[in-house]
């Protein structure tokens, strides 16, 4: 079993795709080990993105996580990781096949619904910053 973080970004909580979002995991059988809605702070946005901090676009990424809030998920199953990131789809939404959450519903790059862990050391870390050990059920 593995465990990866999910976040459900600002503009996906903005169009209500939430239970959408969280239906579709379920759906596949994977279990969620916890869940909350949260503003994301500028501090957790500078940990959570530390390898874009000194990129061009990280204001404009930082403003957009942190301007209104998201849902944080750890999602756990069987090869959790591919799993989700097969269910949510190529990051430009233009190259996400139907099916997928950004192929049913992301409309730009930039707003492009959700955020999965890309490997197992991510998911650690990411799972790290956002859920205390004891909050994962």
């Amino acid at each position: 079993m593995e465990t990866t973080l999910v976040l459900i970004k600002p503009d996906a909580v903005k169009r209500r795709l939430i239970g959408e979002i969280v239906k579709r995991f379920e759906a596949k059988n994977l279990t969620i080990r916890a869940m909350k809605l949260m503003k994301m702070s500028s501090e957790l946005a500078d940990k959570h993105y530390a390898e874009h901090v000194q990129k061009g676009f990280y204001g404009e990424l930082k403003a957009f996580m942190t301007g209104s809030p998201l849902v944080a998920l750890a999602v756990a199953g069987p090869d959790a990781v591919n799993l989700v990131r097969k269910m949510m789809g190529a990051t430009k939404p233009a190259d996400s096949a139907p099916g997928t959450i950004r192929g049913d519903f992301a409309l730009i790059v930039t707003e492009n619904l959700v955020h999965g862990s890309d490997s197992l050391d991510s998911a650690k870390r990411e799972l790290a910053l956002w859920f205390r050990e004891d909050e994962l059920v």
